[in-house]
């Protein structure tokens, strides 16, 4: 029976799952930076940021290129790697940056202007995802499937301007559309409003506060213990 069970909700959680052919995934932090991976087919890679090299048939090539088109745009790369789904190639590199307002207009990031400014007593992050002009199209059987940006917000998430499936998990907004549309020139506007403490201040913030809370709690119990026991002897020897 359990074994049954198991295999439901297996089932249930891959039907849940979106496949990209190609992707923006962001970490940002309060002050800018954080990290950005990208996954797609070389094709695309080619089709949205003009990088041809990433067709290469030798794959440390192909990897090479897509390292040097972020470390000449400024960011320290972690990884690069070629994968395989579907009997089709996907390239995925994994880069931090300091400071994402830098990113727009450098040569990993044609295709992505973004920006993250102080809004208030809050942060707000615009931007716009939208193919180049004048790079090369894939061939027609290669503009299947979804590509998508998404981005894990620092702090709590206050509004956001379309996110395909709102606010998920309380700090993740993403945007989506066909690979067509998106070679077509049809660009996505981003946008997301959010407080300027980080989640993970906030919560350290609160278990420190507990911690001080508890000590001194327990503080102004061996104080009472230590004066109840004077006193008990005082009284004793009286």
């Amino acid at each position: 029976m359990w074994r049954s069970v198991l295999v439901l909700l297996a089932a249930a959680s891959l039907r849940g799952c979106v496949v990209y052919e190609y992707e923006h995934e962001f970490w940002l932090r309060v002050d800018g930076s954080g990290t950005v991976n990208v996954t797609g087919r070389p094709e695309l890679w080619a089709s949205m940021k003009g990088l041809a090299g990433a067709q290469a048939t030798d794959a440390d090539a192909a990897r090479q290129a897509v390292r040097g088109l972020f470390e000449s745009s400024g960011l320290r790369v972690r990884r690069v790697t070629l994968t395989h789904r579907g009997g089709r190639p996907y390239l995925f590199v994994s880069a931090d940056f300091t400071d994402v307002n830098r990113l727009a207009g450098t040569p990993a990031f044609p295709d992505l202007a973004l920006t993250l400014r102080p809004d208030g007593e809050n942060l707000r992050l615009d931007g716009r995802w939208s193919r180049p002009r004048g790079l090369p199209d894939p061939r027609v059987e290669q503009r299947d499937g979804l590509m998508a940006v998404r981005f894990h917000l620092p702090s709590k998430v206050y509004s956001h301007r379309n996110a395909v499936a709102g606010v998920e998990r309380g700090n993740i907004v993403g945007w989506r559309q066909t690979v067509t549309e998106g070679l077509a020139g049809r660009g996505l506007d981003l946008g997301a409003t959010m407080d300027r403490r980080s989640i993970l201040l906030s919560t350290v913030g609160l278990f420190a506060a507990a911690i001080v809370a508890a000590l001194t709690l327990l503080a102004g119990v061996l104080v009472w213990v230590f004066r109840a026991g004077r006193r008990s002897r005082a009284a004793a020897a009286s």
